[in-house]
Order: structure tokens, then sequence, then C-alpha cells
């Protein structure tokens, strides 16, 4: 018997950055919660294996788009800018009584970032949530449309759309083969695979932001003056106090 297991992640995104975001980045951001555009049913080659009530929907379709929601977040927070924590933003939200997506779509940008103390806020929508199967073929699908907005003036600064695979492809040169390739197939519609093309999704839209220089120069000299103004504090009281005049005569650090 002759098996070859070949794995493949087709699918890609288009990322678009404005000139605001490469002159002025935000530093600190909120990932706002996702949206579920699609069925939030179980959909094997376009065709729905659950048929689940208004209530599951809405529940399947909060977990769905979360999961991306704190994969994007987590990727996120491993680049130069702050996150505000997914629990304080739901918090915020949840005191405000925005808690659908067409009640958070109908607040601006501005409000939202007076009201979770950013400077962006990133929207999210899942569109595509499905898996294939084709005897030696198996694949799970996840599009995304993902905006950044700038808080101070409702412009966009990041837009991301596309969709990821997680596919793998078992050929096979014998009936007896094709049989058990295409029940070994039947596996890639674990969790555990589709998780992985959630991460693939994410990982690739942080990746295609351009880095921001501007941003980690201003990050470096807020942790410098926060640097010195620590040192004051265990200096003698005479040096503390012309520290303190020190401060007060250099302009502030601004975007």
């Amino acid at each position: 018997m002759f098996d070859r297991i070949v794995e493949t992640d087709p699918g890609g995104f288009k990322v678009k950055s404005s000139p605001e975001f490469k002159q002025n980045p935000p530093a600190r951001i909120a990932i706002l919660p996702f949206a579920d555009r699609g069925s939030a049913n179980f959909v094997v080659d376009k065709i729905p294996l659950t048929h689940r009530n208004r209530t599951e929907r809405a529940e399947w379709a909060w977990t769905d788009s979360q999961r991306l929601r704190r994969s994007l977040h987590g990727y996120l927070s491993e680049r130069e800018f702050i996150l505000i924590p997914m629990g304080a933003v739901d918090a915020v939200l949840k005191n405000r009584g925005i808690d659908t997506p067409e009640k958070l779509s109908k607040v601006p940008p501005q409000e939202l970032g007076r009201m979770l103390g950013a400077d962006a806020v990133v929207y999210g929508s899942v569109v595509h949530y499905e898996a294939y199967y084709l005897l030696l073929v198996a694949a799970w699908q996840v599009g995304v449309q993902v905006r950044m907005v700038s808080t101070h003036d409702g412009q966009d600064l990041i837009e991301a759309d596309g969709s990821r695979y997680a596919a793998t492809i078992m050929p096979a040169f014998s009936m007896m083969d094709i049989a058990i390739n295409s029940a070994e197939n039947l596996l890639q519609m674990r969790d555990i695979v589709l998780a992985r093309a959630e991460e693939e999704t994410c990982r690739e839209i942080v990746h295609r932001i351009p880095p921001s220089p501007v941003l980690e120069a201003r990050l470096e000299q807020n942790a410098l003056r926060r640097a010195e103004e620590m040192s004051a504090l265990d200096s003698p009281p005479g040096l503390q106090s012309a520290v303190h005049m020190v401060h007060l005569s250099e302009p502030p650090i601004t975007q």
C-alpha cells in the first residue's frame, strides 16, 4: 500500500492601510465583538447538516465569531499596539446596553473611543464558516472582514478581506486506499482542524498590517519618561523637585 498525505492551506487576504495609519498609528486598540453573517449551522459542501432554532443559532454565531475575535486579539497583542482587554470592552458595552451587532453599528467610532479609552476600534464580521468533504479532499473555510477605524476622526485605518482554508488532500492508487483515506479524511471535520484555520486566518491578517516605527518610537519615549519618574521617586527630595521642574518645562508627547 502506497499512501501520501498532502496538506495545503490555500486562500489569501487583501489588507489595505491608509496614509493616516502610517503617519499617526493608534496606540490603544479595542477589538469589538465580531458579528457572524453566516447561517450559524454546520454546513458541509453548502448543505446544512444541522437545523438549529433561533436561540441556538444566536449562541452558535456568538461562539464562532468570538473565537476569531480572541485569536485576532492574541496576534495583535504581540505587535507594538496596546490592546484593551476584551473583558473590559464587553463590560462597558453591556453597561451601555450595546449587546447586538446592529446596536454596535449605530454607535459612532468617536463615542466608542471615549467609552473605551481607545485610539482605534476593530470591527469584524465572519463571512464564511463552512466545511468541504469529497472523499480524498477535506477542508474548512474561514472568511472574515476586518476594519480598524480611528476614534478621532472615524476614518478607516486598516481594511482586511479574505478567507483561509485548512485543506487536506490524500491521494490514493487503489480502491482500498481510496476507502481508507476517505474514512481518514473525515477526521478533518474535527474542531481542532477548524481552530487551525481560525488561527491562520487571524495570523495572516496581523502579519500583513505594516509595522509602525512612529508608534514604537512614541512608546519608547513614554517608557523612558516613566523610568525617569520612577528613578526620581527614589532620589533625595531636593533632586525630586529639580526633576519635576524639568519635566514641567518639556513639551508633552502627542500622537
